[in-house]
């Protein structure tokens, strides 16, 4: 990602990279040690990305944003917000009320998480993304602060469906992808 957006020309073509990671927990630019209380086996990982700590593993939607946004002409905030409206637009397609809060970016169900965003933005071009939680282990969430914030729960989309589909990775990677392609095309 680092490698890619130091070596892009005005020309490269813009990139979403879809993944999962390993079980790691992550620590933003402004990330405070004490948001981490007990990693246990998981790495802790110092990012460039916004943001405090978060925790990435299998079953997590990981989408990273290789995008020029001075192409675009747009800042980071109209990214987030787009990424933000995107994965509304995702939950409402399962019949699952969602919300965005101002005083804590990322989308919420009720009172728990269920995606964050980090970004960066180096040389006009965005780096970092988003993490959608689909079916996963959320202990590690209990071992941090998620995004700095004492007691924040999350939650799973698994946890919030009625009928879950045969491949729910699967389907909700396919939902996610298109609806970030339909907003950014």
């Amino acid at each position: 990602m680092h490698a890619f957006t130091a070596t892009r020309t005005a020309d490269t073509v813009d990139e979403l990279w879809v993944l999962q990671h390993e079980r790691v927990f992550t620590q933003g630019q402004a990330g405070k040690p004490e948001h981490v209380h007990d990693p246990g086996d998981i790495a802790v990982i110092q990012s460039d990305r916004g943001g405090q700590v978060t925790y990435h593993g299998p079953g997590q939607l990981i989408v990273y944003f290789l995008l020029d946004v001075r192409r675009r002409d747009a800042g980071v905030r109209t990214l987030v917000d787009l990424i933000e409206q995107s994965l509304l637009r995702v939950l409402a397609s399962y019949g699952i009320e969602s919300e965005l809060r101002k005083s804590a970016p990322g989308v919420y169900v009720g009172n728990r998480k269920i995606a964050a965003l980090g970004l960066r933005i180096r040389r006009g071009c965005s780096l970092h993304g988003l993490s959608f939680n689909i079916d996963m282990d959320l202990e590690p969430f209990l071992r941090i602060n998620p995004c700095g914030y004492a007691g924040m729960e999350c939650t799973q989309l698994r946890d919030l469906l009625a009928v879950v589909p045969a491949d729910l990775f699967a389907d909700a990677q396919s939902r996610v992808v298109g609806e970030l392609l339909r907003a950014l095309l």
